[in-house]
């Protein structure tokens, strides 16, 4: 900050040393003036001129030292008052800034709570005709035809599924309800949903579950394995997907492993990235890029972590790791 205030004060420094200099020249070219009393004159007032400085250094940079440091909020009051008038229109300037700002972010925050609440209104309207579809393509008597049609319904549901959880996971603090949750409910409620397309394709689950129970929001679980478990199936064909879990350093794993066709090594970091569809998730044309992006974020939220190990041909294994009883308290409010 001193610098700063020496090269905006530089002209005003510059004129104080010039008169000095002009002083001691012309006690120096006038010999009736006796030289060492203006030596000790002009250094009198380079002390004052000193001490003056840094008064008015400690004054004056007081204000904008604050203002550097304001965090950007909205809260005018981190700032001191203005004392000079200059201060006082920057702190007039940045106070009506500020009004302006929070009234526009007013009317942005209701305008988004607008389109959210009328986007989930019109999700839960879609799932009505859904549901009929579904019940109308069970009856169809071509068994090729329904398993083709309940692929493409699947894919719908799916994807009304991810847009109504991804504007509802901004929020989803105020929609967690964390509780010892049994997972081979969960897993088989979505391994039933996916029954259909499962058999289609020729793939099986192996379930081996060592650890029964996990701490954990069950409605937000289910999100989270609905993604991962329709993308083992999405990319896999005539094979097993194994799902298993167990306990290592306090920690509960659940692992999901399928034999499909992989991801390439330097797709691998970029996976929850928003909107990453990947190489071959471009050729196939159906991936939003969506999927793990949300499962990234609810999987923070919940204060798990994912990993995912995958070599080309070989498959994927995705690893959930959920944590200890103790780091959930304060997320449980017990």
């Amino acid at each position: 900050m001193i610098g700063k205030y020496i090269r905006e004060r530089a002209s005003w420094l510059w004129l104080l040393v010039s008169i000095q200099l002009i002083i001691l020249l012309v006690a120096y070219m006038d010999s009736s003036i006796p030289f060492q009393s203006v030596v000790y004159i002009v250094v009198l007032n380079v002390v004052v001129c000193l001490v003056f400085i840094w008064a008015r250094y400690l004054k004056e940079t007081r204000f904008y030292a604050k203002l550097s440091t304001w965090d950007q909020t909205y809260d005018l009051g981190e700032l001191d008052i203005a004392d000079s008038p200059y201060e006082q229109i920057v702190h007039e300037a940045v106070s009506a800034q500020t009004q302006r700002y929070r009234k526009e972010s007013s009317h942005h925050f209701i305008a988004l709570e607008q389109e959210k609440d009328e986007m989930l209104s019109w999700i839960h309207e879609v799932k009505t005709p859904l549901t009929a579809l579904q019940l109308m393509i069970e009856r169809l008597p071509d068994d090729k035809l329904q398993s083709q049609m309940t692929y493409e319904w699947l894919r719908i549901h799916q994807l009304l599924d991810q847009q109504l959880h991804q504007k509802r996971i901004p929020f989803m603090h105020n929609d967690l309800f964390i509780e010892k949750t049994e997972l081979e409910p969960v897993l088989n409620s979505e391994i039933r949903a996916l029954r259909s397309w499962c058999i289609s394709r020729g793939i099986g689950f192996d379930v081996s579950l060592m650890v029964s129970s996990v701490l954990t929001d069950s409605k937000w679980l289910g999100f989270i394995l609905r993604q991962l478990l329709s993308n083992a199936v999405k990319y896999s064909d005539s094979s097993d997907i194994l799902i298993e879990s167990r306990e290592q350093d306090g920690h509960i794993l659940l692992r999901i492993q399928d034999h499909g066709r992989g991801i390439e090594a330097q797709d691998l970091p970029r996976i929850f990235d928003k909107g990453f569809t990947s190489s071959r998730g471009r050729m196939d044309g159906a991936a939003t890029g969506m999927g793990l992006y949300l499962v990234r974020q609810v999987v923070q939220t919940l204060h798990m972590s994912i990993h995912v190990e995958s070599s080309p041909g070989e498959g994927t294994t995705v690893t959930l790791t959920f944590p200890r009883k103790n780091d959930m308290v304060h997320l449980a409010g017990v």
